[in-house]
């Protein structure tokens, strides 16, 4: 039978649609499922939708209510683990087993986390002699969300969680390229007892579908993930009509190892998140800094460390990197590393070119360049593929120049046998994450940008916040 998909528009109602379009297997380039895309129509009934569901019922729930599905829903996601990885394999190609490490898991963390602070949500009384006032949290109602390709059930999950913890209904929008996870999940959270129309997802182009979203009058919300470019077109639009949006956007991240560091290790954590995800993450620590006294063992080091992530069938056991997720993204970061030759870069391990062996999909060479200049291009645009810029520096001082030398503020990482020196460091540098000497990705930390990564904030409480108003009524 036919493998097609649909909108899920208060549980899977019929759609308009606006033709089709296909999604392919990044690791062969064969077809995965057509989708029927969302037309105008389909957005406005999705938005209506998600309106009835929040006037009718999830604005009357109890935080405890709205507590105990939350945590329903991340133990449906913990059944379908493998369900789940297997899908964002073939749709994204990203390894099986990172797709279980970390989309899985981190999504099923985001929806109990989230659970958890529902219940905290009781606003609070402000004394001050004889004026009181008290202090209300309320939703806004409607919510997009726009996701990008690159980890939807993350993007699904880190999104979602906290909007409906607070008492709002949802429209996403998937990224054209990867919408299926979005899809499923959407049925996930309705198996798990989430009421029709609280959850609904539109698909489809983002210069129309998600242009829809963002211009509709009902959208009292928008929280979007993806580059800084299409950011700021959202944040004029929205400006319209004076929305409240979250932007993550892109990155360019340093990782400042410090000369007292353990280059061993700073230097091969460093290469794995550079290329996790084949460098398809807005975080990846892309520009690393060494002191110059030891620059050239960095660069053996990185070498090494590069030579164990061979290009693979993201479905098989102990592959390390997949395909990117599009000849699109391929060829364009394929131009990047051509690029970077051009400007003097020395590829120390990888360059231009399809891997050996691999004839079919979507593959580029990992790759790490040696010799990077922070002028260069490599060194300071985001290319959002597994390519490793390593640069020196004589001075801290000029570590942390070179760090906050680009437009962008993601996130950033240091590495010193003094945690307290690597502190100090990290405290200077322009960015809105700072990895302490290895630190792990934590869903109850605050994630965004500085700069033209963005703004506002998910996870962690402060996620939270982002998808509430602030009442107070005063006494």
């Amino acid at each position: 039978m036919e493998n097609v998909w649909s909108g899920y528009i208060g549980g899977w109602l019929a759609t308009e649609g606006a033709g089709t379009f296909d999604v392919h297997e990044p690791a062969t380039g064969e077809l995965l499922a057509t989708v029927v895309a969302s037309s105008d129509a389909d957005v406005a009934r999705a938005v209506a939708e998600a309106r009835r569901a929040y006037d009718e019922h999830w604005r009357h729930t109890t935080p405890r209510e709205r507590a105990t599905l939350m945590r329903q829903v991340a133990q449906v996601i913990r059944e379908h683990a493998d369900e789940i990885a297997e899908l964002e394999a073939r749709e994204v190609g990203k390894p099986k087993r990172d797709a279980l490490r970390f989309d899985v898991a981190y999504s099923s963390s985001a929806f109990d986390y989230y659970g958890g602070l529902a219940e905290t949500l009781h606003g609070e009384i402000i004394d001050s002699g004889p004026i009181e006032a008290r202090i209300k949290y309320e939703p806004y109602g409607v919510v997009a969300a726009i996701l990008p390709f690159n980890w939807p059930p993350l993007h699904f999950s880190k999104k979602c969680a906290p909007a409906l913890a607070a008492g709002n209904t949802v429209v996403l929008k998937p990224a054209e390229l990867t919408p299926l996870t979005a899809l499923r999940f959407a049925e996930i959270a309705q198996e798990a007892g989430l009421p029709e129309g609280i959850v609904n997802v539109v698909v489809g182009p983002g210069a129309t579908c998600g242009q829809r979203l963002v211009e509709h009058p009902d959208v009292a919300k928008i929280a979007f993930t993806g580059s800084t470019e299409v950011g700021r077109r959202i944040a004029a639009a929205a400006a319209e009509t004076i929305k409240r949006v979250t932007l993550e956007l892109g990155g360019k991240s340093a990782n400042v190892i410090l000369p007292d560091a353990d280059l061993g290790t700073a230097v091969k954590v460093g290469v794995a998140k550079a290329f996790t995800n084949a460098g398809q993450t807005c975080n990846a620590l892309t520009r690393m800094l060494v002191h110059r006294d030891s620059y050239d063992e960095a660069v053996a080091l990185a070498a090494k460390n590069a030579e164990r992530y061979v290009p693979g069938d993201p479905m098989a056991d102990g592959v390390r990197i997949g395909p990117l997720v599009s000849a699109a993204q391929r060829d364009r970061v394929t131009g990047f590393i051509e690029q970077g030759l051009a400007e003097g870069a020395r590829a120390v391990v990888g360059g231009p070119g399809q891997p050996a062996g691999l004839d079919t999909g979507y593959y580029v060479m990992p790759t790490v360049f040696a010799g990077v200049t922070p002028d260069m291009v490599v060194a300071r645009e985001e290319i959002f593929g597994p390519v490793l810029c390593v640069l020196a520096y004589d001075t801290e001082d000029e570590a942390v120049d070179i760090a906050n030398g680009t437009p962008y503020g993601l996130a950033a990482a240091v590495w010193s046998a003094d945690q307290d020196r690597a502190v100090a460091v990290g405290r200077r540098l322009r960015a809105g994450q700072v990895e302490i000497n290895g630190g792990a990705f934590n869903v109850a930390a605050p994630f965004g940008g500085f700069g033209q990564s963005g703004y506002g904030r998910e996870l962690g409480r402060y996620g939270l916040e982002e998808f509430l108003e602030i009442k107070s009524l005063q006494f």
